[in-house]
């Protein structure tokens, strides 16, 4: 349970699991496709299609925050050739785009987060002449309807969406490729559908245990990152700083508009300015957009308080039994501060079938150098297995 939250509160409903009157935004998102369809009231929207192992530690350095650098380790960005809206609850509307071959292997990406929401260069870890490529935002993030809301908003609603999405688009089986909350959310899924599972790609990993939360936003991390802790801590009056994760739900769920959105923002440039070894300003940016940081900050929040919606502590590490037989890599930057290698090596030491590779200058992010060209030739490895 997550450290001094009230007694049975992890397990008992979503705490204000509600959408109150949307916000004013200030700003538009940095990208179109995290600009969602609707505000925070839970109104539905319509649906609409359109046409268009064994360990290894990696050693070879890696530039950490050349932008240049890193586009020539993934694939060119391609467009979508398909888009559309699939309704997956009486509440929820989930945008998904494909890409690459329409006849290729599918591969379905999990955003991180939870709320974060996809983004074109996604796309870009996918050799595009060989996978069918599935992007899709989780509820209440991104292009997804209605924004930011928590109601019907749980770890097993976001398996069951991606079961439903799978069916709506014919595929029998994929690939599953996850990264922060993505890797928490394709060890469930993967655990929960094996058999519908032909390989996992991993990184950065979040088990959701209370000592990984713990790190992140009770202190631990602070020694690490104290300038950008400290707005985060301050925003938070001294009398509730026993748990910062309660203390910004209450904010978070604000009837307060205003309330909301500095909570969202000092919430979301916490982590955005802990992502990377080397801060990336454009990351940080993020951070201060209105919309992007709302989703973010409210769903994230959201499952923490919550403790994910898991059974227990050590429900991922517990189930791995269920798909030790499935081909799968994880990547993890040794310098991650958000999510610490000692989950990695947790599950690496539960998983040892599992490729396991450590860049050594690399923090969190996907979009390192050496991390992206690690994730890109995992989607290689298992793109020249299925070749076979």
């Amino acid at each position: 349970m997550i450290s001094h939250l009230p007694p049975g509160l992890a397990f008992a409903a979503p705490l204000r699991a509600h959408c109150p009157t949307p916000p004013r935004l200030s700003r538009p998102p940095p990208h179109p496709r995290h600009a969602g369809t609707g505000g925070l009231g839970c109104v539905q929207a319509k649906g609409a299609r359109r046409r268009c192992c064994r360990a290894s530690v990696s050693s070879a350095p890696a530039a950490a925050m050349d932008p240049s650098e890193v586009k020539k380790d993934l694939y060119p960005l391609v467009e979508p050739y398909d888009t559309g809206f699939l309704k997956v609850s009486d509440v929820h509307t989930l945008y998904y785009e494909q890409s690459g071959n329409p006849h290729g292997h599918p591969v379905v990406f999990l955003h991180g987060g939870p709320g974060a929401g996809t983004s074109p260069g996604n796309r870009r870890f996918f050799d595009p002449e060989f996978y069918r490529i599935v992007l899709f935002d989780q509820r209440g993030a991104g292009r997804s309807t209605p924004h930011a809301c928590l109601e019907q908003n749980t770890t097993w609603d976001l398996v069951a969406d991606i079961e439903k999405l799978r069916e709506h688009l014919d595929i029998p089986e994929w690939q599953v490729f996850g990264g922060s909350w993505g890797s928490t959310l394709a060890l469930a899924y993967s655990q929960a559908h094996p058999e519908k599972v032909t390989g996992i790609v991993l990184r950065g990993i979040f088990l959701l245990r209370k000592k990984e939360l713990d790190w992140f936003y009770e202190g631990g991390a602070a020694a690490i990152f104290p300038d950008a802790w400290e707005p985060f801590r301050d925003f938070i009056p001294e009398e509730e700083r026993n748990c910062f994760i309660a203390a910004y739900s209450k904010r978070l769920t604000s009837s307060d508009p205003t309330v909301q959105i500095e909570a969202a923002k000092r919430w979301t440039m916490w982590e955005m300015m802990t992502a990377h070894l080397i801060q990336n300003n454009d990351n940080v940016k993020r951070g201060e957009d209105d919309k992007f940081s709302l989703a973010f900050a409210r769903i994230e929040n959201h499952y923490f308080v919550n403790k994910g919606f898991l059974p227990s502590d050590s429900y991922l590490l517990d189930n791995v039994d269920k798909i030790r037989h499935i081909k799968a890599f994880i990547v993890q930057g040794r310098y991650d501060v958000c999510c610490p290698m000692m989950s990695a090596w947790d599950l690496h030491k539960a998983w040892p079938e599992a490729e396991f590779k450590v860049v050594p200058d690399a923090g969190h992010s996907a979009n390192e150098v050496g991390i992206a060209a690690e994730l890109r030739s995992a989607t290689e490895k298992l793109r020249d297995m299925l070749r076979k």
